[in-house]
Parts: C-alpha cells; structure tokens; sequence
C-alpha cells in the first residue's frame, strides 16, 4: 500500500475530541466516526503549502469545490451530477435543519429508521417537528430488514413530510440494495414526503455490496430528495467541517439556499474547501487502500467474536467501519453494560441506546484503527466476558 495503515499515531496531543478529556490512558477509545489514520500526504501537503501564507482572510467561492464533489460521485458511483446542484454547508447536519425549515412546519412529523444516527433525533425535537420511526427489524441472522408494510403505514400520516434516510445505515451496517432503495423512493412519492439521504459512510462498503447513490435510480427520485456527502468519515478530516449536498431539484435547491442565506452559512473555509477538493481529486487511492484494510479489521473481528466471544453476537457487515454488537446475552442492564466495557474492558465505545430504544444491549465499536489496536482491544474484550459470571 501507498498509505501506511498500521502506523501508531499518538492522538491525545492533538485536542482530539475521540480521546479527551473523558478516556484515560489506560482506556482504547473506540466510539465517534473518525479514523486513527493519517490523512493522505496529499492533504497534509496542501495544508501546510497554503499555511505558508500569511494571510488567512476570506476565501473566495470558486467553483472547484462543486465540481470536485461531482466528479467523486462519476468517478466512484457512476451517477452523473452537475455541478450546479451542489451546494456547500459546514458539514452535512445543517442540511437537514435546513430540509425541516425549508420543508415542514413546527408540528409537523419526521419519519427515519432506528436504531439511527442519535443526531437525526436531536434535530428533529430542536426545530419543532415530531419523530416518527420505523424500525429496522433482525432475521435469524442478525442482519437488519426494512418493515416496508410499517414504512408506508407511517408515510401515510399526512404530517409526515420528511424521511432521513441513512445509507449505508449507521449503526446497523447495512448497505441497501436497488431493490430497497426502489421500493423506499416509490412510498415516499406515493405519499408525497422528501427523502433527505445521509451518505456520509458512502466510500465504505464492503465486497459482495454496491453503494447506490439514491437520487440516481431515477429523474423522480432525484427531483424528491437531496443527497449529502462529506469526505470526513473517509479521509478523518471532519475536524475541518465541510460537507455538501447534491439537490437536483432547482426549486428543492433554491429553497435549501434561503435557508443557508437565512442562518448566514454561506462563508466557506479555507482550509475545509481546500481538504475536500484535493480528496475528492488527488486521493482515490487512499479510499480503495482504507477499505481494503478495513476488510481485514472486520474479518479479524467477525471472526474473533463467533470463535472466541460467542456471548456477543455480530452480523456480517457490509459497510461502515462501525460494529453494532448485541451484547443481550450477557444479561446486563445498559448502564450495567456501558460500565463493563469502560470499566472492566477498558474500552470506550458507543452506548446503543442512545441510538434509540431498539439499541438496548447493544454497544457501537469503531474498528478504524491500526491492527495492532483492534487485537488488543478484542483481547481485552474477550478477557472481560470470561470474567463475567
């Protein structure tokens, strides 16, 4: 490989919020969405090349940012985007406050998949709209399955107006064929709601599985949503905050931009413009070697679990570098079970409840990290359960 994977990176002398101030040294922390890689040479290069220069004032708003985004989205996808359908924001979570402003009225319901991303609840509670949720359901292999005959009977709720998609679907690691995204995108037509899709995880999806980006399935679905991308999750650069989204739909985007006008989010960052447009354009390489690295980490950990940890159960993923594991089996309450992991582990991952009530006795880990971290870290996992009564 170009890019070396394995390297120890010491993160607690950068201010990073993955390892400070909450986890001592004694404990690996394994929870938030970012990597303990180093970012492509690529990147680091043409930060300190434009650090170089004194001044660091407004940036001007070209084009480049918009067209690095589509040609991500050709390149990687297939899916032809326009330029102009792009549009800039500090990260990807504005755009769905943006989606509830633009699109509902306080009152009015937001409909999305859980267990799911905490934020969508968030969000949805703080600019006045109710959550409605449809929730994912397990097979006799663990894997997650969409109720479609529950999704329509939410969708036909008059007062539901949005639908927040994930895709590939954090936590749960599903990456959604044709045949669903189709079957999501036909309902939500069907009863007039607008699919906001978050696809943030896109790069990161594993063999025998294909990302599909939902507004290309067809010219209706992409005049009925918006896509949002972000380079963060695989290049570990969200400590610069730019993200985009791709609005097909002029009168959808014309809309979404009074909001960004609204809340005066239209100034662009230096650094952040200039992070994305080299991903996107200068590090392709860095997203086929990080995946295929990350298949090895979750192989190792697939197979660690059913061989060594079989109290802890773990379907197979196909895509996101993070694991839900369905801790029920060791009969522990979820604070009982959070304590175990940080105290007896001595690894900090993601409390599954706060991904939604069907995330009890479930824990999120974060196995974008060197080999050597993540044997060490099953090694204490495995360690814990045997002591476990």
């Amino acid at each position: 490989m170009k890019h070396n994977f394995d390297e120890i990176i010491d993160r607690r002398v950068s201010e990073c919020k993955k390892y400070e101030p909450a986890y001592p040294k004694d404990v690996i922390p394994m929870w938030i969405a970012d990597t303990d890689f180093a970012v492509p040479d690529e990147i680091a290069n043409a930060i300190a090349e434009r650090a170089k220069h004194p001044c660091y004032g407004y940036p001007v708003e070209s084009f480049e940012f918009e067209k690095s985004a589509a040609g991500w989205e050709k390149k990687r996808f297939g899916w032809d985007v326009k330029p102009e359908w792009v549009k800039y924001s500090n990260g990807v979570l504005p755009f769905f406050v943006y989606a509830i402003r633009a699109f509902a009225y306080p009152g009015d319901k937001v409909l999305f998949q859980s267990p799911v991303y905490p934020p969508f609840y968030a969000i949805t509670r703080n600019n006045g709209c109710h959550i409605v949720t449809n929730p994912l359901v397990q097979d006799e292999d663990g894997k997650y399955q969409i109720d479609f005959e529950d999704l329509e009977d939410k969708l036909k709720d008059p007062r539901v107006k949005l639908f927040f998609l994930c895709n590939p679907h954090n936590p749960v690691m599903r990456s959604y064929s044709l045949e669903e995204l189709t079957k999501i995108g036909d309902l939500c037509l069907k009863h007039h709601v607008l699919v906001i899709s978050d696809e943030i995880h896109c790069d990161l999806v594993y063999k025998g599985h294909k990302h599909i980006p939902f507004a290309s399935i067809s010219e209706k679905f992409a005049d009925n949503s918006m896509v949002l991308i972000n380079p963060s999750k695989t290049f570990n650069i969200a400590g610069f905050r730019t993200g985009a989204a791709i609005i097909p739909n002029e009168q959808l985007r014309n809309k979404i931009q009074t909001m960004i006008e609204d809340n005066k989010n239209y100034g662009r960052t230096i650094f952040g413009m200039l992070s994305f447009i080299t991903a996107y354009n200068e590090c392709e390489y860095y997203a086929d070697e990080m995946i295929e690295y990350l298949e090895e980490n979750q192989q190792y950990t697939v197979d660690f679990i059913k061989e060594r940890i079989p109290r802890i159960k773990l379907a197979d993923p196909e895509a996101t570098y993070l694991l839900w594991l369905d801790c029920r089996d060791l009969k522990l309450s979820q604070p009982e079970l959070t304590k175990f992991f940080f105290e007896k582990a001595k690894l900090g991952l993601n409390d599954g409840s706060t991904f939604g009530s069907e995330g009890i006795g479930f824990m999120r880990m974060n196995i974008a990290c060197p080999k050597a971290t993540l044997v060490e870290a099953l090694n204490r996992l495995e360690k814990a359960v045997n002591e476990l009564n």
